[in-house]
């Protein structure tokens, strides 16, 4: 409408469809004011009296009721210094919605006219700079986004759609659902906004955006009456299955559980109550009652169609006992008690001002003058109860939220039926505001939990890393990298696991490191201590051969005292290739290297000896040569005694200063430890295996200058061969000592140790007892003096 300020506007007018469920909240206050004024223990002998009026849940009309009420309900505004004082209002009821009570509020409150609504939860309202009398008894929206918040935490919901009324009630409520989803770590894909007088193309557009997303939670914030147009469009072309999570202005509404594809919705609910007496109130209306009120005649003709023209007239006989519709819906009594507490709290608040409690009655003084700023002070320190109902206000004027979570359930015969299963009290202590007590139903009447989720959540062993451009609950899921594990789900890193620990295959568990060394019970060691104790039966038996013909040319002419000695060292060296085996101790690491470098040393000293012995033996045939008197047994014995104690010399010196040590290798394998003796010196080490090499070197060069001496007598040819042997094998065995992991360094040790032993072994006595036990044709003086 223009106005051009030439005529007086006409008053605002309601229009649209009559609201019964209205009447009934209208109904309820009367029925209260009836039962205070009747009663003997609250205000005896004064009287309330009402004016009710519809503000048609508009702003325009609200701000006309405002003004009646702050003018004293005169129809003219004074323009004098202050207004009227007949009938000052001392408080009001009202209003059913958030946007007409924010309007009412901001009119009356400079008059300290409380106002104590029973539908408004806008939490707005509770800002006390800008609403300073502003009153309700039904819960703030604060307290339901966060109850609201936490149920669809509590499903393991975290990918949900939102829609709201476009509406001071839609838009701040979802507005702190938003933000309570965010604490809880909630997404949401989408948030529409919509009211019920749009267009029908806003309508569809929200529909579409349902139909399509890919969340299967909605919640909607939404007025009863926007809920019903947005289903409305949705039973159209019902769409996939949906898990719908309600606010309480529609949660509990009977009419809106006739759309079938919303079984299975979940919210919460004011709490239901009994009034008693307030059912027979209701339908105690006689027709001569409703002639004289226009607002009962609407009722009454809505109810009974009778105002088609084809229909026929109320006459009178109609029976509202048989009526079924909003207003005599009161099998789950909800709004209709906030109504009730609203007008009792107003009535404590009056007689805390007006009256005195004696030790015997109550005296209250009726001809007092009341100011509403005084009934404005007494409502803050309301507290009573009534039916069971507990009635006060906080510093916000906001009750304690207390909410029945419901679920709309069908019944056998296809029913949807409204089903107490829970509470949310947010009074109890922190983590347990939130109780479900009774089996739910989902979408489709389904009893498993729906999953609506934008990622499937990551097992433990993998971590989350956010999608690009997405909100933080789309991810992918990432394995551990090696050495890290995750035992959370949806763990957003991994953590390496300790030095002596790995991951299991899962990567959810860390666990000891398998520990690795040479055992006596493994394959390679149980080969390499049969060859060890074979060359030790070996050298025994020729020992044993050799001690049996020792009285032979080819025994005795060989330095029988020498290679005895040799033998010993051999077994010697077979036996301390044994101590490589096993677990790595302080002896043990000490005694292998030890003994190895020792008896190694008296092996080459006697081989030294014996090549010596052979050059000594031919420079002695020369004329005037008396060589052999300077290398006669004792000599040999004084210099494989003097070679070998420098080796002891240097092993000891190793073994004070910094000797070998068992270690765990954590560096070669990062999956599992290997023990292992460190040699603690290094230089130790290499000094052993130098001195040894020196000597095998020196030996060798020595058998290269006797090995074309005449006789068969002479066996350097065979020493040359077997110190050729053992320096391939001990010059082939540093790069694969160095390059060998773990267990197979020692491995190749013992391996090394074994080769040049048996090498020894072959090349220097195999051909004599060959000759001793095959042919002793041979084993004769002349056979080796032959040349």
């Amino acid at each position: 409408m223009i106005y051009n300020y030439t005529t007086k506007p006409e008053p605002p007018r309601c229009t649209g469809s009559f609201n019964a469920r209205s009447l009934r909240f209208a109904r309820a206050m009367v029925f209260a004011i009836d039962e205070i004024n009747n009663s003997t223990e609250l205000l005896p002998g004064i009287k309330l009296g009402y004016r009710i009026y519809d503000t048609c849940v508009s702003v325009p009309v609200s701000v006309d009721v405002a003004f009646q009420l702050s003018n004293s309900q005169d129809p003219v505004f004074y323009k004098g210094s202050h207004c009227s004082q007949s009938g000052v209002v001392m408080a009001a009821v009202g209003d059913s919605s958030s946007t007409p009570s924010i309007t009412i509020s901001r009119i009356i409150g400079p008059f300290n006219i409380p106002l104590v609504s029973h539908f408004a939860t806008c939490a707005c309202l509770s800002d006390k700079q800008q609403f300073p009398t502003f009153f309700r008894t039904i819960p703030s929206d604060h307290f339901q986004a966060d109850a609201l918040a936490k149920l669809v935490k509590y499903f393991g919901w975290t990918w949900i759609g939102a829609v709201h009324s476009d509406s001071d009630y839609g838009n701040n409520g979802m507005a702190s659902f938003l933000e309570a989803a965010m604490r809880e770590g909630i997404c949401v894909e989408y948030v529409e906004s919509f009211f019920r007088t749009d267009p029908e193309s806003k309508i569809q557009k929200v529909s579409d955006v349902i139909r399509s997303s890919t969340a299967v939670v909605v919640v909607a914030f939404t007025a009863i009456g926007d809920m019903k147009v947005l289903l409305e469009e949705l039973a159209r072309d019902p769409p996939p299955p949906r898990q719908w999570i309600a606010s309480e202005a529609w949660a509990a509404d009977p009419y809106l559980m006739r759309f079938s594809f919303c079984a299975g919705a979940i919210g919460v609910a004011i709490q239901q109550s009994v009034i008693p007496g307030l059912r027979d109130f209701l339908l105690d209306l006689s027709p001569s009652e409703v002639a004289t009120s226009t607002v009962l005649t609407e009722f009454w003709e809505d109810a009974f169609n009778s105002t088609d023209p084809e229909k026929r007239l109320c006459d009178g006989t109609e029976d509202i006992k048989t009526l079924k519709s909003p207003y005599t819906e009161t099998s789950q009594l909800r709004i209709t008690n906030m109504v009730y507490k609203a007008a009792y709290a107003i009535a404590h608040a009056i007689q805390n001002a007006v009256c005195d409690k004696t030790n015997v009655t109550m005296q209250c003084d009726k001809h007092i003058r009341l100011e509403p700023k005084q009934i404005f002070r007494e409502l803050k320190d309301v507290n009573f109860s009534k039916n069971g109902y507990h009635v006060s206000f906080d510093v916000n004027g906001d009750p304690v939220a207390f909410y029945e979570l419901v679920n709309w359930q069908k019944s056998d015969s296809g029913v949807i039926e409204l089903v107490t299963v829970g509470y949310y009290d947010a009074s109890l202590p922190k983590g347990r505001e939130f109780r479900i007590n009774k089996n739910l139903t989902w979408l489709n009447g389904g009893s498993e939990v729906p999953v609506s989720v934008c990622s499937e959540s990551c097992p433990p062993g993998t971590r989350k890393v956010l999608q690009k451009r997405k909100p933080i609950c789309c991810y992918d899921c990432i394995p551990c990298p090696e050495g890290e594990i995750s035992n959370m789900t949806d763990s957003s890193d991994c953590f390496p696991c300790g030095k002596e620990f790995w991951p299991n295959p899962k990567k959810d568990a860390c666990f000891p490191k398998p520990v690795e060394f040479l055992s006596f019970a493994e394959g390679l060691a149980i080969i390499l201590a049969a060859l060890s104790v074979s060359g030790v039966c070996l050298t025994i038996i020729t020992a044993v051969v050799f001690f049996y013909h020792r009285t032979t040319p080819i025994v005795r002419a060989n330095n029988s005292e020498l290679s005895f000695l040799l033998l010993f060292s051999l077994i010697l060296c077979f036996l301390c290739s044994l101590t490589f085996i096993g677990a790595p101790s302080d002896w043990s690491c000490m005694l292998r290297h030890t003994a190895f470098g020792i008896t190694f040393v008296l092996c080459i000293s006697c081989v030294l000896g014996k090549t010596i012995v052979v050059l000594m033996a031919f420079k002695a045939t020369l004329p005037g040569s008396n060589a052999m008197k300077w290398f006669g047994p004792p000599q040999q014995r004084m210099t494989v005694v003097c070679l070998t104690l420098i080796q002891v010399i240097i092993c000891t010196v190793w073994i004070v200063l910094c000797p070998p040590f068992p270690v765990k290798n954590l560096t070669t394998y990062k999956e599992k430890i290997i023990l292992e003796c460190a040699l603690g010196s290094a230089v130790g080490f290499w000094a052993v295996l130098g001195y040894i090499g020196l000597l095998a070197v020196f030996c060798f060069a020595l058998a290269v200058l006797a090995r074309k001496l005449p006789d068969n007598f002479n066996e350097a040819k065979m020493i040359t061969f077997s110190m050729l042997i053992f320096c391939a094998v001990w010059i082939t065995f540093i790069p694969a000592y160095v390059s060998s992991p773990g267990k197979f360094t020692v491995a190749v040790e013992i391996f090394a140790i074994l080769a040049s032993s048996f090498g020894l072994m072959l090349c220097i006595f195999a051909p004599k007892c060959f000759i001793l036990l095959f042919q002793p044709e041979k084993n004769t003086k002349k056979y080796l003096m032959n040349k």
